[in-house]
């Protein structure tokens, strides 16, 4: 027992099944680590790689069946925690071991104020309602939420992602635990806002001296924070040790081929030559787009505007990847949006190869429609699960029956699906049977089918493993190649953007602050807000020693 209180916590030869129907499914097989106070231990690896579902077991959130924790113990303050009772284990979680969960919005209850979901977890261990409200409160000022008392009585959908996660990084330290666990806590969002969550739990961590395991995709991440690493591949610890002895010398190959993925180190592509007139898809100028301000919920103040779009003005080349960058709320999305025409403009004009397409008609602008095409960021949400990949393709087909004859679609279908690395049979599964990367691919061949001449990616890449993202970008550069296509890419990874873009956007508050190629924006960029973008960004800035740095080892 005294081998095993040194460690705040220990988890030993944990071994986690899961029945299906299809058979027996080994999450995690005979893993071992520790973590001690005051320490960061990461846990890294790639989507199925076994990473939550250790740390699930921890909390006791594995649904058994179809789970079964087959072998191991975990070992907390000399205690095994899988053979302590239902009742005791309620006491340490939340009060002794808390717990940040990745996806804010399914985490925070959609029908209750942030404040009383905070002060519940007050309620819960015996404190007061009034004081529980207080404590509450001052919680989330702790945690940096703006104007935490009068947004006290607010809801979860009223918050932007950043703020959703500092919301529930109060809620996992208001009994100040003696460890934290933080499953992905900075998964798509912006640079900046990633920058404030991380030095706020070390700031909390140093404060506490509690101990934070950390488990993340994000290598940059990594190395800004943790003291040790955790490599799990195909549920198992493949390799562990300290940053520096990770990041200098990985010995296992599955590490250095997430080390090889790494965005951000490869040389600036280039633009080419100025292109003439002719070649210019798109030209807006003066683009503007306004709403009215909401003050509280149901109510709005009719002289307050938000200025989503304020004077945005850019050319898009043939053959060109244009990046835009920006945080939550610059304005990225919107101006997608409104290209594609889902939102009406205020002001301003979007030439595409001459003609203004925000003064057509719908019947006009249907037909320009298809040259001008989106993948979006989360294909779980932009595919049907009811249809199959076949439909799926051939949908867009059926909105435009000029593009192909109907006896031509499935083949076609299956040409696109082989052309984005999947197979032809492919077409007859539906979209749960994929991977995020295979879905992915599928939005790609979705968008490919009507042959267009720009794809409009917003934040296509964001929510994918390095090494999947390293491959879907590849095979956006080989469409580009294949097809002569032109992209605007909307993204928050800075790095992904150094190393696909040949010019750049950042976008601030609605306007296009800088813009130039990406050369000369990572190089040498001129405005502030630039450059404190490119400073929060921990793979451009990773802490590596100099006598083996990172580019050296990837």
């Amino acid at each position: 027992m005294a081998e095993n209180t040194q460690h705040l916590l220990e988890v030993q030869n944990l071994s986690v099944d899961f029945h299906t129907r299809y058979g027996t499914v080994s999450a995690v097989r005979g893993v071992s680590w520790h973590i001690d106070q005051g320490e960061t231990l990461a846990i890294i690896g790639e989507s199925g790689s076994g990473k939550s579902v250790s740390t699930s077991a921890i909390m006791g959130l594995i649904d058994t069946p179809p789970g079964v924790i087959r072998s191991g113990r975990i070992m907390y303050e000399g205690e095994d925690l899988l053979a302590i009772s239902e009742e005791k284990r309620r006491k340490i979680n939340g009060c002794k071991i808390g717990m940040v969960f990745q996806d804010t919005l399914a985490a925070l209850n959609p029908v209750y104020s942030i404040g009383w979901q905070v002060a519940e977890t007050f309620r819960s261990h015996g404190v007061e309602g009034g004081e529980a409200d207080k404590k509450a409160l001052e919680l989330l000022e702790r945690v940096g939420l703006r104007n935490a008392a009068s947004r006290f009585a607010d809801y979860p959908h009223q918050f932007s992602g950043g703020q959703r996660q500092r919301i529930m990084i109060a809620m996992a330290i208001a009994l100040r635990p003696n460890l934290l666990i933080a499953d992905e806590p900075t998964t798509a969002l912006d640079v900046t806002v990633q920058a404030r969550i991380l030095k706020l739990l070390k700031e909390l961590q140093k404060e506490t001296g509690m101990g934070l395991l950390l488990i993340t995709h994000d290598l940059g991440v990594v190395a800004g924070v943790a003291d040790r690493i955790a490599v799990m591949n195909g549920g198992q610890i493949v390799e562990s040790g300290t940053v520096r002895q990770i990041l200098q010398a990985p010995t296992h190959a599955y590490t250095r081929k997430l080390l090889g993925a790494v965005p951000g180190r490869l040389g600036f592509s280039s633009c080419g030559a100025d292109r003439s007139e002719e070649d210019k898809l798109l030209v807006v100028r003066d683009l503007a787009k306004h709403y009215a301000a909401p003050t509280r919920l149901f109510r709005r103040n009719s002289n307050a505007v938000e200025r989503a779009l304020d004077g945005v003005s850019f050319e898009l080349k043939r053959g060109e990847t244009l990046g835009i960058v920006g945080e939550s709320g610059s304005g990225k999305s919107t101006l997608a949006r409104t290209l594609l025409g889902l939102e009406t403009t205020t002001a301003g004009d979007v030439h595409f190869r001459g003609r203004n397409i925000t003064s057509m008609s719908r019947s006009e602008f249907f037909n320009i429609r298809r040259h001008i095409q989106m993948v979006f960021q989360d294909p779980s949400a932009s595919l049907n699960p009811r249809m199959t990949i076949e439909e799926i393709i051939c949908e867009p087909w059926a909105i435009h029956p000029d593009v192909l004859p109907r006896k031509k679609w499935r083949s076609r279908a299956g040409e696109l699906l082989e052309q984005v690395g999947l197979k032809a049979t492919d077409a007859n599964r539906n979209p749960h049977q994929f991977s995020g990367g295979q879905r992915q691919r599928i939005a790609i061949a979705r968008a490919l089918a009507l042959q267009p001449e720009i794809i409009i990616c917003d934040e296509a890449v964001s929510s994918l493993d390095v090494s999947i993202q390293a491959q879907v970008i590849a095979l956006l550069k080989k469409l580009k190649a294949d097809y002569g296509l032109s992209y605007l890419f909307i993204a928050h990874n800075l790095p992904v953007v150094r190393d696909f873009a040949d010019r750049l956007l950042v976008m601030y508050r609605g306007k296009i602050v800088e813009q130039g190629t990406t050369e000369e924006v990572f190089t040498n960029p001129r405005h502030q807000y630039t450059k404190d973008l490119l400073a929060s960004d921990p793979i451009l800035n990773i802490n590596v020693p100099v006598e083996a740095p990172l580019a050296h080892v990837v």
